[in-house]
Parts: structure tokens; sequence; C-alpha cells
């Protein structure tokens, strides 16, 4: 398929921020294979905006900048009124080749996926990865990804406009957007493909616009968030458990050490009140937040029935 399949309103999303140096050609080679092109300027200080509407694209202006995710949910938003088939999303900047836009939409029309990810780590991608980059996703693709995706943080990604409110609920506002979009596809248990695509970091202006500690810190942060939100009582329940042992051991031992000597040792009481105070700190949570995920399932079941 090179060019608009007409059988399907196919809508592209391009969020973009200071982006006046690639987003024609984005624009201009995005619209071979989508219906429409919507692009959210995401405060952005130089012409991208211009750019965009002079070709043709629908843009959504944010004042200020707010962070990819943000712009994600303002195009996803936007797009619902379009009543589309499919919902491509790409970046702005070039490193996603839209010549690549009919592999992700290939398993869609063939009804094969509901979440179709352009992936650079499956057999037949390109990517001029940086090392550091490739570190940062493997810890990420190991804490969210649960095995069955080699590139959670790809931001090509197709899906059907049936899933479009599933992907609304994601919060995050930054670059964590892609991690909480498939950590609710698994959990929704939809059927996820990833095709390989060519990703370009080399030649670029700006491959990236944050610095790399930060967003490799916000995204294990998201991940890690989203992990113990799923099973509260297994990460945080079971921890707060043992320390709450070890808490009573550390007591009984000051209370027999106490018994022999008659010194009362403070490091080991410091231990024994910091262990006991924690992990009664965790259980407790733990307990708070499976009882607001059981009743938020419970809702969400009785409002679909």
């Amino acid at each position: 398929m090179n060019t608009i399949d007409k059988r399907f309103n196919i809508i592209a999303c391009i969020p973009a921020y200071n982006e006046e140096k690639s987003i024609a050609k984005v624009i201009l080679q995005t619209k071979r294979y989508v219906n429409q092109v919507i692009v959210c300027d995401d405060g952005s200080t130089d012409m991208t905006a211009e750019i965009a509407e002079n070709l043709g694209a629908i843009v959504l202006k944010h004042t200020k900048n707010m962070g990819k995710g943000a712009a994600i949910k303002t195009l996803l938003e936007y797009a619902k009124q379009l009543k589309p088939d499919i919902i491509v999303t790409l970046d702005a900047d070039g490193q996603h080749d839209p010549n690549g836009i009919p592999k992700l939409l290939k398993p869609i029309i063939e009804e094969k996926a509901e979440f179709v990810i352009g992936s650079r780590y499956v057999p037949g991608s390109k990517t001029e990865t940086p090392l550091y980059r490739r570190i940062g996703l493997k810890i990420v693709n190991w804490l969210s990804g649960r095995g069955k995706v080699k590139d959670t943080q790809s931001g090509y990604r197709a899906y059907p406009s049936k899933i479009v409110d599933l992907i609304l609920q994601c919060e995050s506002k930054g670059y964590g957007i892609e991690v909480e979009q498939l950590t609710l596809a698994i959990k929704n248990k939809l059927r996820i493909i990833e095709v390989p695509i060519t990703i370009r970091y080399k030649n670029l202006e700006n491959p990236s616009k944050r610095n790399p500690i930060r967003h490799g810190t916000e995204l294990i942060t998201i991940a890690l968030r989203l992990i113990v939100e799923e099973k509260p009582l297994v990460f945080l329940g079971v921890p707060g458990i043992l320390l709450i042992v070890i808490g009573l051991v550390s007591g009984v031992y000051l209370l027999l050490y106490f018994n022999m000597t008659r010194y009362f040792s403070i490091p080991i009481a410091l231990i024994t009140l910091g262990t006991l105070f924690t992990g009664i700190l965790l259980v407790v949570t733990a307990l708070i937040l499976y009882s607001l995920t059981r009743l938020v399932k419970k809702y969400v079941s009785n409002y679909k029935n």
C-alpha cells in the first residue's frame, strides 16, 4: 500500500515542539498515507504552527509547553470528532520515517491487532540509537513491557478508533505517555504487534529535547508507579510485611540484649522503630490502594453493564 487506502478514514496525529526545520517534510510524507494530518503545537516559539497550517494540517495550539503526553491527549480528543477508523501517531522531528505507516496499518486492517508499535528492536528494523538510550530502554522495557514488547518507548504507533477512549485514560503529561499506553493495552489484553521500522538519530537538529537522565528517571518512575498500582499487595504489601518481621526480630533482640547487659542500644532501637514504622506504612498503603483498585474496577464494570 503506497497511497491512501480509501476504505478507511486514517488520521495522523503529530505532537510538535519547535520543529520548524523538520515538520514540513514529515507532514508532506505523512499525507501520502492518511486522510488528514493533525498537529499539536505544544507551545512552540518558532514557525512550527505556521508551516503546518500552510501545508494543510489541522493545527491545535497549546499556549505553553505542556509535554508530549498532554499533546497526544489533545490530538486524540480532536481526532475523535473526525470519526477515524485508524489513528497513527508519530514524532515531528524526523526520527520516524512516514513511509513506514503502511506497515503499521496492515495488522489493524487485517484485524490481527488492536495496538501496533513501530519497533526499533525486532528483525528488519533499522536504528541508530545511541548507547545510553539502548541501556535506558532495556530498563524501561523490562519494567513496563512484561517481556512481551521489545520497544516500549516508541511513539510510532497505530490503533483503531475503538480503543481511543481507553488510551485517553492515560494521565502522564510527559514522555511517559508511551509506557502508560502500553500498560493499559496489556492490562486490557489488547493484541499487540511490533513491526520493524527505520529510526534516525543522526543528522537531526535536536534528537532529544530532554536531559537523558531526567528523561530516564521519569520513565522508570512512571513504570514503577503503574506496576505498584496494578499489584499493590505484591509490590508494597510483601516488602512491608518483611520490614515488620525484621522490626519485631530487632525489637526482641533489643530486649534480650538489655536484660543481659542492662545496656539500651539506641542504634538497634532506631532500626526497630524505623523498620516497624516503614513496614506498617507500606502495608496500610497497599491495603488502601488495593481497596481503591477494587472499587474502581467494580465501578467501571457496573458502568459498562
